[in-house]
């Protein structure tokens, strides 16, 4: 049973992938892993529940470093929700295009197995970057000097960022979540907080 545990933390570690807004390098879209469902008991699911579980973890992430809390915004749950139907049906998983400017939405993405998650696993996997995190200036804001490794993290605790709105979407293999924030975090030249 640990053993089994174990395999589906690592597998489930390489899945988070680095929020990409207006940083450079983002065209090719992040890294996907598939990983090994190991029980076949569906994660609780629902609209509420996904409301109630990111708005908890994101503001006991903004609260740690003492930023304010995020409010839900119906409109950014609204986009993310297109946006992860999209990734579900063509089984794409790459950040979405966006244009520059006022309209411009921050954005996290996580996949994993078709129920295999939790929605507190799905965004812990997002906040577990925070080891690597320093409060330098974007992009340099990793200790690993990769900006990657922290990107979902500083987008979650970015001081500027009052809104948030997040969806779900599966496939018969996947679950796709995504995030969407208002105003965009990991703005190149600004410091998270």
């Amino acid at each position: 049973m640990a053993a089994m545990l174990l395999r589906r933390h690592l597998a489930a570690l390489v899945l988070f992938l680095s929020g990409c807004l207006f940083l450079s390098g983002c065209a090719q879209g992040p890294e996907r892993v598939y990983e090994e469902k190991v029980s076949q008991a569906p994660a609780p699911r629902g609209g509420a529940l996904l409301r109630q579980v990111m708005l908890s973890a994101h503001n006991r992430a903004r609260a740690e470093v003492g930023v304010p809390p995020l409010t839900w915004d119906p409109a950014l749950a609204a986009s993310a929700s297109r946006y992860a139907r999209e990734l579900a049906r063509t089984r794409r998983f790459a950040h979405a295009r966006q244009p520059q400017g006022p309209t411009r939405e921050g954005e996290n993405l996580w996949t994993g197995t078709r129920g295999a998650y939790r929605f507190d696993e799905m965004s812990g996997h997002w906040v577990a970057e925070q080891p690597y995190f320093v409060n330098g200036v974007t992009p340099a804001f990793s200790r690993t000097g990769k900006w990657r490794d922290v990107s979902h993290y500083t987008q979650i605790i970015w001081r500027n960022t009052t809104r948030v709105g997040c969806a779900i979407a599966s496939n018969r293999r996947d679950d796709y979540l995504v995030c969407r924030y208002s105003p965009p975090g990991n703005v190149v030249g600004q410091r998270t907080l």
